[in-house]
């Protein structure tokens, strides 16, 4: 479901996963929360045509009443595909490549930030958000993403 959403064309599948997101969200969110998703470069969202985490951040700000800045963070580094890379590899590549946008940072200050992601593997990529919440003084920041990639033992 998640790879139909994330390459299939299959922008439909954002707003009923975003309902079971909204379950999870509850417990991590109040009515100032500010519910941002986690950003492309805009040469993968031109060849993507859409950005799978805003489409369901954008599903779940609306479900649950929250405010919604799609374009809070912005992946000015066009990096490789992170996958097959190492943990370590992925938090260097991503290290300057995501940063508040430089005329709406100001609206994470003080706040409580739920970042959305479709997939988390590592971890780097919603590190490196948070981390550019935080150098705008967000108050919180919290993740919720739609799966988690299982390590193999």
């Amino acid at each position: 479901m998640v790879l139909s959403l994330k390459h299939g064309d299959r922008s439909e599948i954002a707003r009923p996963a975003a309902r079971w997101l909204l379950q999870s969200a509850k417990p991590l969110t109040t009515s100032k929360t500010l519910v941002v998703p986690v950003p492309l470069h805009w040469s993968r969202l031109v060849k993507r045509r859409f950005n799978q985490s805003a489409l369901l951040a954008q599903a779940l700000a609306q479900l649950g009443g929250f405010e919604y800045c799609p374009d809070l963070l912005v992946r000015h580094q066009r990096t490789d595909s992170l996958q097959g890379k190492s943990p370590k590899q992925r938090t260097e590549i991503l290290k300057e490549a995501i940063s508040a946008h430089p005329s709406r940072g100001q609206r994470a200050t003080g706040r409580q930030i739920l970042l959305i992601d479709d997939v988390m593997t590592t971890g780097a990529t919603l590190a490196a958000c948070a981390l550019a919440c935080q150098a705008k003084s967000a108050q919180e920041v919290n993740i919720l993403t739609l799966a988690r990639v299982a390590k193999t033992p």
